[in-house]
């Protein structure tokens, strides 16, 4: 509801509404509103709202929904937003941004920022180093308990980053670290090395990113220090940082045992090009399959021709023809949403598929013979026995079971098949279920009529 008022107020004449809607929303809300309107009307929403309301907003976007739309926006906008971005999150939106673009901020912005992102963009990708926090707290190894609760009470660092202070000696060699709960709980004059922890647990700069994000995980951290070559302190690795990783980890591993790990990559690749890509691919894309539409629909013209003498015996026939077609080709469709939502929420996999399958055509066969029955009656009313041939609702019925569960089946088997043989199911198992289902459906259904009624 209040995603198509925000989307219909962005005209000229109700900007003002829209601004004092879109700034009254809290930020996570705004979030999901935003994407669901229109690129091009999405940058319009986005200036109406207040300069702490759009950070906080842009800080919650995913990078390649922030790199979207920092390319449709002003320089001197996008400026404002970097600089309140932290750097390791700023070097995640220029990897989204294209090279030119990301020259010319990194240039534009202030000394200290500058050194910061090409700092982490001189790590290569999928690296620590190129995520890592550059704002983390130290103290000397040999401070008091007293001591490092003052440099934590004068910090300026948010609740997430202050969870551990990092312990270094006076040439920035990490020590180790204390949390933050054990120094309130400690003695004062306690020197703070006798709470120390993990002076062995850290991560180089070099090491792979979804190490750290294992050592979070198995050791239950709030952080981990990051360290060069040689072992000196030079950043951290919170769990926000790599929480995406964990969890496409989790769901690679998961995909991987059930076998369908590079069918969803395919499948969100193919996806992403068709709804962002360039117009021509999805033109070129979904006309080839559409072509198959169109042949089809010159074969169901031959089967019509070919049972011709059956509709000038029974011209009553003529009439159910839209409903067999349109029947099988709405269970079909339905049948193949289905598959696709099943796929992209992990709850069909092809060690399943066979269960899946042999429930769909269950269900396909219970509506084929309750929509059947229905339909069969209603023919037998309507056309039958006025036109003196009532078995033409007896045709109907048995037709319709027969369609209505061919297209649970193809709606089913057809994409699976198509995501085996590396093809785009989205834009392409509708087609050939049309035209499988109205080809062998009409072919069932006139056969049938031919029968029943005694035309040769």
């Amino acid at each position: 509801m209040r995603q198509n008022v925000l989307n219909d107020l962005l005209q000229p004449f109700a900007l003002e509404a829209a601004k004092k809607e879109a700034n009254r929303l809290p930020p996570v809300e705004l979030v999901q509103l935003l994407m669901e309107i229109e690129p091009r009307k999405r940058v319009l929403a986005f200036r109406l709202l207040e300069k702490n309301k759009a950070i906080a907003v842009f800080e919650y976007l995913r990078p390649e929904d922030q790199a979207e739309l920092v390319q449709d926006m002003e320089s001197p906008e996008v400026m404002g937003l970097l600089e309140k971005m932290e750097p390791d999150d700023r070097v995640r939106l220029f990897d989204e941004l294209p090279a030119k673009v990301t020259k010319r901020l990194i240039a534009n912005l202030n000394p200290k920022d500058r050194e910061a992102a090409n700092l982490l963009l001189g790590y290569p990708e999928g690296s620590v180093g190129r995520i890592m926090n550059l704002r983390f707290l130290t103290v000397r190894s040999t401070a008091t308990v007293a001591a490092t609760l003052a440099t934590v009470r004068e910090s300026d660092l948010d609740a997430n980053e202050l969870a551990v202070v990092f312990l270094i000696d006076a040439e920035r060699y990490y020590r180790g670290f204390v949390r933050t709960i054990g120094l309130i709980k400690a003695d004062p004059d306690r020197p703070i090395s006798d709470l120390v922890e993990g002076n062995s647990l850290a991560v180089r700069a070099c090491d792979r990113d979804l190490k750290a994000a294992q050592l979070l995980k198995v050791n239950d951290l709030p952080a981990i220090p990051v360290v060069d070559n040689e072992g000196r302190l030079i950043g951290d690795i919170t769990f926000d940082d790599v929480i995406d990783l964990v969890e496409e980890e989790a769901t690679e591993t998961i995909l991987g045992q059930a076998g369908v790990g590079s069918l969803l990559t395919r499948d969100k690749g193919w996806s992403e090009k068709l709804v962002r890509g360039p117009a021509w691919y999805s033109i070129r894309l979904r006309i080839l399959f559409l072509i198959v539409t169109l042949v089809g629909g010159f074969l169901v013209g031959g089967v019509i021709e070919r049972f011709e003498e059956t509709l000038e015996a029974v011209v009553a026939a003529a009439v159910f023809i839209p409903l067999v077609m349109d029947m099988g080709g709405n269970v079909g469709t339905q049948s193949s949403t289905i598959f696709a939502r099943g796929l992209a929420w992990n709850q069909i996999s092809p060690s399943q598929f066979m269960a899946y399958f042999w429930r769909e055509i269950r269900i396909g066969f219970i509506m084929g013979l309750i929509l059947g029955l229905v339909a069969g009656v209603a023919a037998y009313f309507w056309q039958g026995v006025p036109n003196g041939v009532p078995q033409l609702g007896l045709a109907v019925g048995v037709a319709l079971t027969c369609v209505i569960t061919l297209g649970a089946i193809l709606g089913a088997v057809l994409p699976m098949t198509m995501l085996k043989l590396g093809f785009d199911h989205g834009p392409g198992a509708d087609p050939f279920i049309t035209t499988i289902k109205d080809f062998s459906g009409l072919w069932i259904y006139f056969t049938l009529v031919g029968l029943l009624i005694g035309v040769e």
